[in-house]
């Protein structure tokens, strides 16, 4: 891996991204966990919204979940949202060890091992809020690093110890060359990202092409890594949404540890189950929604019944889902 190509490279190209002209722990950590599962530009979005409710640690501590899942309504996989809030009400906890304030160099001998001791944080975000926050040099490994690692290397299914030691290995290199940590994380990031692309990378615009072993290979750099592959379930559900005389629909909020927790919605059941059998024949049928999730596609049949006291859906967080499902119901 040439260094000082990439270094330049990324000194010149970057994108322009908020998070990138702070140093600030929680707003990075907050841009990290956005960014796990939400497209950037989705994720600028959603960033913004969230740092300026809560600029800090303690204000998300000090809020209920229920205003966080709020805010956090569709950017996806809501446990990420229940997680922050969690870690932010363990960092605030009075009688616990990390006195208010995220791990720093100056309060941890290992910054990187007890950001991962944090609910939700895994060693990718561990060691990315390390290196961009504090400039720890500790090598991150996402799917971009693994796709840039692979493509170096012409190795079509690296394993993660692999990748991450030879990561680590480019950034010992790239900060005994002054480059540092922050800069070439987001360097080698940004490469996988822009460049060095799943299905139709720039080869012509790299500025490591020249060390990269899959880009003459006969195969073509698309082969490295090879791609996995993804069993998606499908799972036949009801959707029971029993509204009131002014339309408005009875919700639940679910519990935490369910498919949606801590957001409202109409209650769900198993389309093959006596109980929805039954269910469904006092109410009456208003359609059909199909929702992709990453492993499941969900097809659920929409049912409207009648209550006597409903919620009005924009006071509560709920999923894009319930949002279809009740659309559907309200039409039908």
């Amino acid at each position: 891996m040439n260094v000082e190509a990439l270094a330049r490279w990324y000194a010149d190209e970057a994108r322009d991204l908020p998070w990138r002209a702070t140093s600030d722990p929680w707003a990075i950590l907050l841009s990290e966990v956005l960014l796990q599962q939400t497209q950037v530009a989705r994720g600028i979005e959603y960033w913004r919204r969230l740092l300026e409710r809560f600029p800090t640690v303690a204000s998300m501590a000090e809020a209920d979940l229920d205003e966080v899942m709020h805010l956090w309504q569709g950017a996806g996989y809501y446990a990420r949202g229940r997680r922050l809030h969690a870690l932010a009400v363990e960092v605030c906890d009075p009688e616990g060890p990390w006195n208010g304030a995220l791990p720093t160099p100056s309060t941890s001998e290992d910054v990187v091992a007890d950001y991962q001791r944090l609910p939700g944080i895994g060693p990718y975000t561990a060691a990315a809020v390390a290196s961009i926050a504090h400039e720890v040099p500790a090598a991150v490994v996402d799917g971009n690093v693994r796709r840039v690692v692979a493509r170096q290397t012409a190795t079509l299914q690296p394993t993660t110890a692999d990748v991450t030691s030879l990561a680590q290995v480019w950034m010992d290199d790239a900060h005994g060359r002054n480059v540092t940590p922050s800069a070439w994380n987001q360097a080698v990031m940004e490469l996988g990202a822009t460049v060095c692309t799943p299905r139709a990378p720039r080869c012509s615009d790299c500025p490591v092409q020249q060390g990269c072993l899959a880009h003459d290979h006969a195969d073509g750099p698309t082969a490295f890594p090879t791609p996995a592959k993804r069993r998606v379930i499908t799972e036949r559900l009801v959707a029971l949404v029993d509204v009131d005389a002014q339309g408005r629909p009875h919700l639940i909020q679910r519990p935490s540890d369910a498919r949606f927790g801590g957001l409202w919605g109409p209650r769900y059941l198993d389309a093959s189950d006596a109980a929805a059998v039954d269910a469904c024949g006092r109410r009456t049928k208003a359609g059909d929604v199909v929702h992709l999730l990453s492993h499941r596609r969900l097809e659920v049949e929409v049912w409207v019944g009648q209550t006597k006291h409903g919620v009005d859906p924009a006071s509560k967080a709920i999923s894009t889902l319930d949002e279809r499902v009740l659309d559907v119901a309200k039409r039908g």
